[in-house]
């Protein structure tokens, strides 16, 4: 009987503080598709950095990857994980299938970080990931173009987010990055 009261004093105290289970959420909660297509659950990142970008391969910003794929390199075995997310959402810039941007990027930038299957990832039926990384950190968060960056935590939070036009290794990121990383 204590249990049941003190469960419901905790449940009615969350719901007059105004958070909720939703909001409880962290990114370890969400999985993609991997571009091979097995399973790319965040959870097995737990305890380490990621950075989640949307990507596209016939974008003006897709000269990312090379600096997408030198962070990477300079920090992966420190704990981060480079993590691209293919998205035909603006312009039409990811018009290519699964085997078709995994080719591209390993000949063109030689990518070797995990890559996820093709996703939604701006609007109503945006992966769930985005919608929550859109409601936490707010609406002006959400992806508006290609190669759009969420910097999760070791513990799954939402840490920083970064626009298209700040480079992946522009210092700001960096400088986040380094915050998360022993």
């Amino acid at each position: 009987m204590r249990t049941l009261i003190l469960s419901v004093v905790l449940l009615l105290a969350a719901g007059a503080s105004g958070t909720s289970a939703e909001d409880e959420v962290s990114a370890h909660h969400f999985s993609f598709k991997s571009i091979d297509g097995g399973d790319l659950p965040l959870a097995q990142y737990k305890g380490k950095a990621v950075l989640v970008v949307n990507t596209a391969s016939e974008c003006g910003y897709t000269p990312q990857y090379k600096d997408l794929q030198a962070l990477w390199q300079t920090y992966r075995d420190r704990g981060l994980v480079v993590l691209g997310v293919p998205s035909n959402d603006f312009g039409g810039q990811e018009p290519g299938t699964e085997a078709e941007i995994k080719r591209f990027c390993e000949r063109q930038y030689a990518v070797d970080f995990p890559l996820a299957a093709k996703e939604v990832v701006s609007g109503a039926d945006a992966h769930p990931f985005y919608k929550w990384a859109a409601k936490v950190a707010g609406a002006d968060a959400a992806p508006r173009w290609n190669f759009h960056k969420y910097l999760i935590g070791p513990d799954g939070g939402l840490a920083a987010w970064f626009p298209t036009r700040t480079s992946p290794v522009d210092p700001q990121v960096t400088g986040e990055i380094e915050k998360l990383l022993p």
